[in-house]
């Protein structure tokens, strides 16, 4: 069974870059997408995001069932969004364009929000794709020994690449008690209603926190009977040297990251609204 969010082995131009690379792309990619609210930067976004996702072959059977439950989660937040402040892309764009009254002529849906909206769903959906690759895409392993050489300090280093390793082990256990909740009668599939089913799988969570404690535990006690950290250098075996790729995408990512800044804020406004 395909584990969801989980690296992968694949031999594509993705996978072969650097786990710094893929940091700082990361980093930088989502930076610039929660900072900006220029349409034209997030389209333009967007688009590069589609491509490199294709690019890395994911299998849809990895994200598929989390992005369900990311797509229901978006799409209440805009809702609540427009429920408790329906008006903020009016207090943003300076202006109010009336479509329609909603709830019994309690609140007008107006252009402004819309477009304000839209935006908000732009930005999700050139962030959350990322995340889907980062994850699926970096060894951790070599991202660890990636971060060392670059002067990150290898303990810590360490410690991202056993949260990393922890993230398709935490899936598995949530399975299992799923399964294990289900043979005792506790319906939590689709047969069951939304509201009964989320408070259920709630309930998961803490017998989940229990086992990934007792985990990591054990993972800690054998790090500190082998001696780990008492010296201030170790060898990695899955380094891997930055190529002239990795280079051009740094590159590239930086120059991007800053010209999207300086198109987003040359006026002073992050907001772009073309009406």
């Amino acid at each position: 069974m395909t584990k969801m969010i989980s690296y992968v082995e694949k031999d594509t131009a993705i996978h072969r870059l650097s786990g710094f690379t893929k940091l700082l792309f990361f980093l930088l990619w989502c930076l610039g997408g929660a900072l900006t609210y220029d349409t034209r930067v997030l389209a333009v976004m967007l688009v590069i995001g589609a491509v490199i996702y294709s690019k890395a072959k994911i299998k849809k059977e990895q994200v598929s069932k989390v992005f369900k439950a990311v797509m229901f989660f978006m799409i209440l937040n805009l809702f609540l969004v427009f429920v408790f402040s329906p008006y903020e892309g009016c207090k943003i764009y300076g202006s109010r364009t009336e479509l329609l009254w909603l709830f019994g002529d309690k609140i007008a849906l107006t252009s402004e929000q819309l477009f304000y909206e839209f935006n908000m769903l732009l930005k999700y959906f050139t962030v959350i794709p990322a995340v889907f690759i980062f994850l699926t895409t970096v060894d951790p392993s070599e991202f660890a020994a990636s971060l060392n050489k670059v002067g990150i300090p290898y303990t810590f280093a360490y410690s991202v690449a056993i949260a990393l390793r922890y993230i398709p082990d935490v899936q598995d256990d949530f399975v299992r008690i799923k399964n294990a909740q289900e043979a005792r009668g506790i319906e939590m599939s689709k047969k069951a209603r939304l509201l009964e089913r989320i408070k259920r799988t709630a309930s998961i969570i803490f017998p989940l926190l229990f086992s990934t404690m007792e985990r990591i535990n054990v993972v800690s006690d054998a790090m500190n009977l082998r001696g780990f950290g008492k010296k201030k250098k170790r060898t990695w075996y899955s380094y891997r040297a930055l190529s002239s790729v990795d280079k051009a995408v740094t590159a590239f990512i930086i120059i991007f990251f800053v010209g999207s800044m300086i198109f987003t804020y040359y006026d002073g406004n992050r907001f772009w609204y073309p009406w």
